[in-house]
């Protein structure tokens, strides 16, 4: 038998196609992820975990928000069971027995030979501990102790060089009694984690109008026909949401994904509460997908927004009737250019039209976001701008549409409310000084980057750090390392150890004070979700016998370190005290007062906008014309990098190695356009280095994956030591989604 082989001439377009690696096609959610939680939960024991998860306490994990007062694992519209991994895993860190003391006789060089998953799971931090300026190692001490150095050297601490930061996971109660340690003391450096994620939609949406959070609440998920999720990966990080998104679609409503990578995800996900989306393979998620170059979010939506004009579909009763500045931002759309549109986002101009009839044919439009939005330095022009394309439509002030910034930790929106920011509203600042009967400092405070710049410079010599892990929040790692060590004195708060506790601290000295999880609180505690709404977490639980409130740990250092003559300390000393205080002062709150008796869970008043009443200075809502200009090209660094999170992580903290939704193996991996490996020569698991002008990262392996061209991703924290400390100039928030890197094979 003959065999006849015929040639033809290969093209090069042809040798792309068969050498280019293949990306790995894989579902969201599913079986894998049940069997996770399931493992999860037997190694916490189920005993352990039935306790935790049926109490009547706020899940720790995302801003989305379930239990409370309505129930374990039930959310506000009472849908049950509205659990995910990522709140078995927050309680599987709580759920553990103390760090034996043996394991303080080590030095901090083998603590740092410990992974991040190893520290946390070490156990929980059952007692106090202290490190001295020129020793290796902690040590244990008594709470006695612990208090009497903390206030000696606040006594001989001029408050300017000072700052107090608090994370998201902790409560409104103690983010209240924090503020009112620093400012009593005499600083409004006081602030939390949220300048290095939402802070830009802070800002823009204020500007825009007039309230910086969520106009929508969860109910109006039912009600959306379209919703655009720009900038997010809510099937890693806010897993319930894709529920809502699996009912958008089946009752034939549209999910736009706006993102430079195509994530597994939110392409298909198997929803563990549908049988049949688990049965049938997975659920499509994502109706159109728009994978934009890194840096022109604002100009892709302007696009939208020309289509909006030129199809006519503006809601022109609206815009005259509620808004301002609507004839400048029509005559920015006007003079963009449809090729400089395309040719700048990568985006085909079928596909920005195709999008854009979607949202002119919409009744009732969603906006959600995360922080590939803000992490930029037109963070804030970002968000002003999905504001501008949701008031073209009259997308904003009723039922069914609106605004939804993705918050990250549970109660991170709760702890700005309450006070836990530099600056505050004039009106919450004189009902302070009224209520203390004591004139509290006037100069604005810094923020959060900006305390660390000073301590680089060494002009700060206390910090107090109320959970989180802000060493690893931070950008530049090796500077932000140095600046944490070059303060005389940090105290944390924490339930396990971090990275944060190890380095950083090396000449400096230290003190880490155990505290109680969430569940644990001796008092109920009460949390904000990214929907406005404040639960009541009753506490109660008790799992270690030497640790304390952290309102109880600020009120003892409060009253041994500052005078306080006529100041009646005792209206917070209990949590029912501190929300009576907090009802007075911070506007829209008053439901907080009796909701340990009432239970009565509520939406903070003025958020929710079901009517176009905007709390701006004319009562009307703003457009802003932005600027579409990005940070110059330079060819040494051609590539952008964006750092994101993986499937098996919350924050910083990392409770998986292997990344199951990007197919990565380890967290030192960089994911890559396919194209952009063959063109460049790379294979996949080959390990390379990354470079940019602040650092480098070393052997990390390539894995392809379906990401707009010239960009690729590694994992945040590690990703870190890329990252320079730029911020956008009006929300001060790092670009940790735009740096611009060089590969080397």
């Amino acid at each position: 038998m003959i065999v006849y082989w015929f040639f033809q001439p290969v093209s090069f377009a042809m040798t792309e196609k068969l050498h280019t690696p293949k990306v790995k096609k894989i579902v969201g959610g599913g079986p894998k992820k049940v069997l996770y939680t399931l493992m999860t939960v037997n190694r916490i024991g189920l005993k352990n975990s039935a306790k935790a998860l049926n109490s009547h306490n706020v899940c720790k994990a995302c801003g989305l928000g379930m239990g409370g007062q309505h129930g374990g694992m039930t959310n506000e519209l009472d849908e049950f069971p509205s659990v995910c991994n990522k709140s078995i895993q927050a309680q599987s860190t709580d759920i553990q027995s103390p760090i034996p003391v043996e394991v303080f006789a080590h030095p901090l060089s083998e603590f740092h030979k410990l992974s991040r998953n190893e520290l946390e799971h070490l156990g929980r931090l059952g007692m106090p501990v202290y490190k001295a300026a020129d020793s290796d190692r902690y040590e244990p001490i008594e709470w006695e102790d612990a208090f009497h150095r903390i206030a000696s050297r606040l006594r001989n601490t001029s408050p300017e060089r000072s700052f107090f930061y608090s994370s998201g996971r902790s409560s409104n109660e103690a983010g209240f009694v924090l503020q009112l340690l620093a400012r009593l003391y005499g600083t409004n450096n006081v602030n939390n984690c949220s300048y290095y994620c939402h802070q830009a939609t802070g800002v823009g949406l204020y500007n825009a109008l007039g309230v910086g959070t969520a106009t929508v609440e969860l109910a109006d998920l039912n009600e959306c026909d379209l919703l655009f999720l720009i900038g997010a990966n809510p099937a890693s990080n806010h897993p319930r949401l894709m529920h809502k998104l699996k009912a958008i679609r089946d009752r034939g409503g549209k999910v736009v994904v706006i993102n430079p990578a195509r994530e597994s995800g939110l392409v298909k996900f198997a929803v563990p509460k549908s049988a049949k989306s688990m049965l049938t393979g997975g659920t499509e998620i994502a109706s159109e997908y728009l994978q934009p170059q890194i840096g022109t979010d604002a100009l892709l939506l302007m696009g939208l927004a020309k289509v909006v004009l030129q199809r006519q579909a503006m809601d022109q009763s609206f815009i005259d009737q509620h808004t301002d500045g609507y004839d400048a931002f029509a005559e920015q759309l006007d003079q963009l250019d449809w090729d400089d549109i395309c040719s700048r986002t990568g985006v085909t101009l079928a596909e920005i039209k195709r999008v854009g009839e979607l949202y002119c044919e919409s009744k009732n439009t969603i906006f959600a976001w995360g922080m590939g939005v803000t992490h930029h330095l037109n963070g804030v022009d970002n968000v002003e701008t999905i504001a501008n394309l949701a008031l073209c439509r009259g997308m904003v002030g009723k039922p069914g549409a609106g605004l939804l910034p993705l918050r990250g930790h549970s109660n991170v929106q709760g702890v700005g409310t309450i006070g836990v920011k530099p600056v505050l509203p004039e009106q919450v600042f004189n009902a302070l000084q009224r209520e203390l009967g004591v004139p509290l400092p006037e100069q604005p405070g810094l923020d959060t980057l900006a305390c660390l710049e000073r301590a680089y410079e060494q002009q700060m010599d206390f910090a107090l750090l109320m959970g989180g892990n802000l060493l690893d929040a931070s950008p530049n790692t090796e500077w932000a390392r140095q600046a944490l060590d070059r303060i005389g004195l940090k105290v944390f708060l924490t339930t396990t150890l971090n990275r944060g506790h190890i380095s950083g601290v090396e000449n400096s000295e230290v003190i880490v004070l155990p505290v109680t999880a969430r569940d644990e609180e001796w008092e109920p505690t009460t949390q904000e979700s990214m929907f406005n709404f404040v639960r009541l977490s009753d506490g109660g639980i008790q799992r270690l016998e030497n640790v304390r409130p952290e309102s109880v740990i600020l009120l003892e250092i409060l009253k041994r370190s500052v005078e306080l003559p006529g100041v009646n300390l005792e209206q917070v000393s209990s949590h029912a005290g501190i929300r009576q205080f907090i009802a007075k002062v911070i506007p829209g709150m008053a439901a907080i007062r009796d909701i340990a008796d009432s239970k009565e869970e509520f939406h903070i008043q003025k958020r929710l906008l079901k009517t176009p009443e905007f709390a701006t200075a004319n009562g009307k809502a703003q457009f802003n014309c932005v600027t579409l200009d990005m940070p110059a090209e330079d060819e040494n660094y051609p590539f952008r990098l964006m750092s994101v999170r993986s499937e098996g992580q919350f924050n910083s903290i990392i409770y998986e190695q292997q990344d199951s939704y990007r197919g990565t193996k380890d967290r030192w991996s960089v994911l890559m356009s396919p194209q952009d490996m063959f063109e460049n020569g790379i294979q996949p698991e080959q390990q390379i280095t990354i470079r940019s002008a602040f650092g480098e990262m070393v052997g990390v392996r390539v894995v392809p994956y379906n990401l707009a061209r010239g960009t690729i991703m590694a994992y945040y924290p590690e990703a870190n030591v890329l990252i320079g400390t730029a911020v956008d100039p009006r929300s001060r928030t790092p670009a940790f989604k735009h740096v611009a890197v060089a590969l080397q094979a």
